[in-house]
């Protein structure tokens, strides 16, 4: 049995109601953000989003403050929307089951996170991904076939990354952007270059617990900013110097040669090809050139606006409701098979994470017990020792400068002998 698409063409002018699916929106990262501008862009030309995530947070409340609905459960719409704009795999095949005749786009982002990893269902008519790299994938690894990919790079919101002053002649002022790099892997690394070079470091980002809420701001201050993906391309479009890293690698300052390389590859894990080395390090700083970012800058203005990327992006909307009205009748048992053969998929998956889950909390609850059996046996030493004489001699020794002298020059010739 068939059954017709109850969606309809889109005409210039007409409301669309979409409906946004994102694992969460709570923080300031890629996706989240992306969906943000996707919804007040709609919003802008006189369409209808609806936003869905099962984890609503502050970002949430920051889409609700511009009339935007979002909500984390779908059996509370009582509308059925015309188009589903889903990202992340778990949320995009659950509006697509809840809406049993609505087609769909799914938006790609991420090679790394498994929430990426692009669903396959009889109604999604279109994948959108952000970058070459990504377009790859979608057809080499998981055989989507070319025609029904679009690649639509990432864009910056021009009116609030307006350009900054121009750049000094020597940087003076450094930021890191970027929610990897942190204390534990690559951050001193680039702060000791900094202090080397008499260069003024900032760290914005998750990884350090200091999110940026106002890029705008901390990049108008700085004159060489450590970023990736989005973040690289909104230091570009107010005008630092970027050098395009992250934990993965480095790639390199970004110039006219090789601007276009880099975003087309969304100044992510394709061309993190270099390793993360001091070396390195001073080398991309060393080709700082105030001129050259503001040809990157100016570039970066006229060809990646936020306003380019929604005319494609609703290009593609457009193309799917007319495919789905003119020619593709909806079939319930290819639609209930695709639901089948996705929850089979998830289900390896989930029992696997739990097996793996289980021997990982039996090792940590062993290293506790070792570790806390070690730290009595130490804690025990430890009161022998504060409980000798030679202990006590030296706690009062040091409360007297020349007796601590005498105590130290004392243990000095007892262990010469000793030895």
């Amino acid at each position: 049995m068939t059954v017709l698409f109850r969606g309809r063409m889109a005409h210039p002018g007409s409301a669309l109601c979409i409906l946004i699916t994102n694992t969460y929106l709570e923080n300031w990262t890629g996706s989240e953000l992306y969906v943000r501008d996707v919804a007040v862009e709609l919003i802008k030309r006189g369409h209808k989003p609806v936003v869905y995530s099962p984890r609503l947070g502050k970002l949430a409340e920051e889409l609700a403050k511009k009339s935007i609905p979002t909500i984390d459960n779908l059996e509370s719409i009582h509308f059925t929307p015309d188009l589903i704009h889903g990202q992340h795999h778990m949320e995009t095949m659950t509006a697509l089951a809840r809406f049993p005749q609505t087609p769909a786009v799914f938006v790609c982002h991420g090679w790394i996170p498994w929430q990426e990893i692009p669903p396959v269902h009889p109604r999604i008519f279109q994948y959108v991904t952000v970058s070459d790299a990504l377009q790859d994938r979608l057809i080499y690894q998981y055989g989507i076939a070319p025609e029904k990919i679009t690649t639509i790079l990432n864009s910056v919101d021009l009116e609030r990354f307006q350009p900054r002053l121009p750049l000094p002649d020597h940087p003076k002022r450094v930021l890191v952007f970027n929610n990897q790099i942190a204390e534990g892997n690559k951050l001193n690394l680039i702060r000791s270059v900094c202090l080397r070079n008499g260069l003024e470091l900032d760290v914005v980002g998750y990884s350090v617990r200091s999110p940026s809420f106002s890029p705008e701001k901390d990049l108008s201050k700085s004159d060489i900013v450590f970023a990736v993906g989005r973040s690289a391309l909104e230091g570009l479009a107010v005008g630092s110097a970027v050098i395009c890293c992250s934990i993965d690698g480095v790639a390199q300052m970004v110039t006219m040669e090789n601007l276009e390389r880099l975003r087309r590859n969304n100044f992510g894990i394709r061309v993190l090809t270099r390793p993360f080395t001091e070396e390195v390090i001073v080398e991309e700083i060393q080709r700082y050139d105030p001129v050259e970012a503001l040809k990157v800058s100016q570039k970066v203005r006229a060809t990646a606006g936020l306003n380019g990327m929604m005319d494609q992006l609703l290009a593609v909307y457009s193309s799917v409701l007319r495919s789905a009205s003119d020619t593709n009748p909806i079939n319930p048992e290819a639609d209930s098979r695709a639901i089948s053969v996705y929850l089979k998929s998830i289900s390896d998956q989930v029992y696997q994470n739990a097996a793996g889950n289980a021997y990982l909390t039996e090792k940590v609850s062993t290293l506790e017990r070792e570790t806390g059996e070690q730290i009595r046996i130490l804690q025990a030493e430890l009161n022998q020792i504060r409980g000798s004489f030679t202990w006590r001699l030296y706690q009062r020794a040091a409360a007297v400068p020349f007796l601590r002298g005498f105590y130290l020059r004392i243990s000095s010739l007892f262990k010469k002998r000793a030895s």
